[in-house]
């Protein structure tokens, strides 16, 4: 079974965040990138395939040379090889698009994508991607069984979760759920050290066209000041509830 895991490079959330040229880009200066964590989710669960089924695991993301990094950490986590499509990602149909070129030409059996990025959360890339392919789409993903060429799947949804079978090629919109947490791989020496020799491939984008851009970023507006009230004076909580809050 070939698998191959897209991977987005994103802000860590403890990063500040700024922009720059007229509020229009993000400014990228002091932030520190991971793999994005509904990724990451995929990844691991991919390591799982792997291990226990022989599986293959590639991971792909599309970006200039600054998502390599990223890349190595899951090599170093146990993929076999990566690739990433040398382009700027501006649009998700744009990406998806590029993606859908790296999929077909793969043959693989089971892509797995994160639900949505914790950047942009869009959420639009794994469905746009399953529809170029022609793949069946499984998204908001917390479990997945492989047996031969069905693939069972565990998707949340509003009060509560359902369970599909299909056949393969399979495309996964994955989020927590579909491993914990405790189970998320942090790489070790050895890992780190094999990463350096596993392939690392740039390829040519397909030059999918860009229908959308970005006008502006805004900040949330900042929060009022608190004001405290003592326990015991009810009545000036009240008063500020009437008159300031205006909620009573």
């Amino acid at each position: 079974m070939k698998i191959l895991v897209c991977i987005s490079h994103v802000p860590d959330t403890t990063s500040k965040i700024n922009f720059t040229d007229s509020d229009s880009k993000f400014d990228t200066n002091g932030v520190q990138f991971v793999i994005n964590p509904n990724d990451e989710f995929g990844l691991t669960r991919s390591m799982w395939f792997k291990e226990k089924q022989g599986a293959s695991v590639d991971v792909v993301t599309v970006g200039g040379a600054e998502v390599e990094p990223t890349l190595r950490k899951a090599l170093a986590i146990g993929a076999d090889s990566a690739i990433r499509v040398d382009t700027t990602p501006l649009d998700g149909l744009q990406v998806a698009k590029e993606l859908a070129e790296v999929v077909n030409s793969g043959g693989y059996d089971l892509v797995i994508a994160g639900r949505e990025s914790i950047d942009y959360n869009g959420g639009m890339v794994p469905g746009m991607l399953a529809e170029l392919t022609g793949s069946a789409f499984v998204n908001n993903c917390i479990g997945l069984e492989i047996d031969g060429n069905t693939a069972t799947a565990m998707r949340e949804m509003d009060g509560g979760k359902e369970t599909i079978s299909t056949n393969l090629p399979l495309i996964v919109g994955g989020q927590k759920g579909l491993v914990e947490e405790s189970d998320l791989r942090i790489p070790n020496m050895r890992g780190i050290m094999m990463a350096r020799k596993k392939p690392l491939n740039v390829v040519a984008p397909a030059q999918a066209e860009v229908n959308t851009a970005i006008v502006k970023f805004e900040k949330p507006a900042a929060k009022g000041a608190i004001k405290l009230v003592d326990a015991d004076n009810l009545d000036e909580l009240i008063k500020l509830l009437h008159n300031e809050a205006k909620v009573i």
